[in-house]
């Protein structure tokens, strides 16, 4: 029974740790801090014992476990000092992407208010549906459809004040 929790969570973690890593990355903008939050929230999941409707539900889960990890190194004041965001574009392999052509877009996104941020990473730069970034936000399709409405205006000001067209 061990050995097959083990062998699902080694099968979850190739499949999701790059989109968790990001995500953790773009609440924490540490490297360090998003890193444990990742395997935290992993560690987590080896001690889960209840089942999962589909791999949707699955990475729903992790994406929230992740999320309620940030918030807490957040409260305790545990994020580790800031990681310029150049030195983690060094690293695509943690990033999970081989290059990131819009530098100036992504640092205008992480400068965006959490909860517009968060739903912008899910959304916009992980491609998830709105129906799984409102599961793992435990919020409603609607309130995450509104926060990307309103944080892709946050981020054309931002953009427009610093004469970034895209």
């Amino acid at each position: 029974m061990e050995q097959t929790n083990i062998v699902r969570a080694e099968q979850a973690y190739d499949a999701y740790a790059a989109q968790l890593y990001r995500v953790a990355y773009a609440l924490l903008q540490s490297r360090e801090s998003a890193e444990d939050a990742v395997q935290d929230a992993f560690a987590r999941y080896l001690t889960h014992d209840g089942r999962f409707r589909d791999s949707e539900h699955e990475k729903a889960w992790l994406i929230r476990v992740t999320i309620n990890r940030c918030r807490d190194l957040q409260r305790a004041g545990a994020v580790r000092a800031y990681t310029p965001l150049d030195e983690v574009l060094q690293h695509p392999d943690r990033s999970g992407q081989d290059h990131l052509e819009g530098q100036p877009v992504l640092q205008a996104v992480l400068s965006l208010p959490e909860k517009y941020r968060t739903v912008l990473v899910l959304h916009g730069l992980e491609g998830q549906p709105v129906d799984t970034v409102a599961q793992a936000l435990r919020l409603t399709p609607s309130a995450v459809k509104m926060r990307l409405k309103r944080g892709r205006e946050m981020l054309q000001t931002i953009l427009a004040k610093e004469d970034i067209h895209v």
